[in-house]
């Protein structure tokens, strides 16, 4: 595997590093800018592989592919006068940053391709968008759990929206938690309870012989506990409003 930088090592940079080393009889050399020093020196300590450079442009040198993973309001200080030469692959994974503008940013005629890694790229489980497709780009997120090349901006800024509501699905399940505990069960019992529910829910999606719509209906008896709640709580208006939300989140991301 080629030489990868990373560029900004926060949640998803040290989730792409421990994806890429973890458990791996041969690891690629990883390179990491110096911002989240913390960080950046904890990866290098606890895999051979991993490197802390000077400053982003080292970074950039010393490497094949480079991954910017900072936020979006960081990029211009974080890229202030970084040269990236033409024969690099630039991989872009900040929300909301078309490739025009990196390009822009940079000033290269370097490939550009942008991707949408998850936290879960650290279990190499994590199905990751990328546009446009290219065969060096697909073949390492295809390593940490899967590529998903799409066709074009548009497209790709859709699943980009889709990943908004991650935080939404972990606070409907703090909000159930929070609802048996006032009805006197006590916390811990409510959140172990809670977890292992979803748990089995989400191995379950793993059977992509049926379809959500499929999977609903064979959780549901008619007329029974499950079909009462999403019939009463998730209505046509809450289906609209979240509908509504989505399309808000997607005008801002273009």
């Amino acid at each position: 595997m080629k030489r990868i930088g990373i560029i900004g090592v926060g949640e998803i940079g040290r989730a792409i590093v421990a994806g890429l080393c973890d458990g791996v009889d041969r690891s690629p050399d990883v390179f990491l800018s110096p911002r989240g020093a913390r960080a950046a020196a904890e990866l290098s300590s606890r895999y051979e592989g991993v490197r802390v450079c000077a400053d982003n442009q080292e970074v950039v040198d010393r490497s094949d592919v480079v991954i910017v993973a900072v936020r979006r309001q960081d990029r211009y200080e974080a890229l202030a006068d970084v040269r990236v030469n033409d024969d690099k692959t630039v991989v872009n994974v900040m929300a909301g940053v078309a490739n025009d503008d990196l390009r822009r940013t940079l000033a290269t005629d370097a490939p550009l391709v942008r991707a949408i890694p998850l936290p879960s790229i650290r279990e190499r489980r994590c199905v990751t968008v990328t546009y446009p497709s290219h065969p060096v780009v697909d073949r390492l997120f295809e390593h940490l759990g899967g590529a998903l090349p799409v066709a074009d901006e548009a497209a790709f800024d859709v699943f980009s929206a889709l990943t908004g509501t991650l935080t939404t699905h972990y606070a409907y399940l703090a909000t159930l938690t929070s609802w048996a505990v006032g009805h006197g069960i006590a916390s811990a019992d409510a959140d172990r309870y809670v977890r292992g529910l979803f748990q089995g829910v989400g191995r379950t999606l793993g059977d992509e012989t049926r379809s959500l719509q499929r999977l609903a209906a064979d959780h549901e008896t008619p007329n029974g506990s499950n079909e009462r709640i999403r019939t009463t709580w998730f209505d046509p208006a809450n289906s609209a409003a979240l509908t509504k939300a989505l399309d808000g989140l997607l005008t801002d991301l273009r």
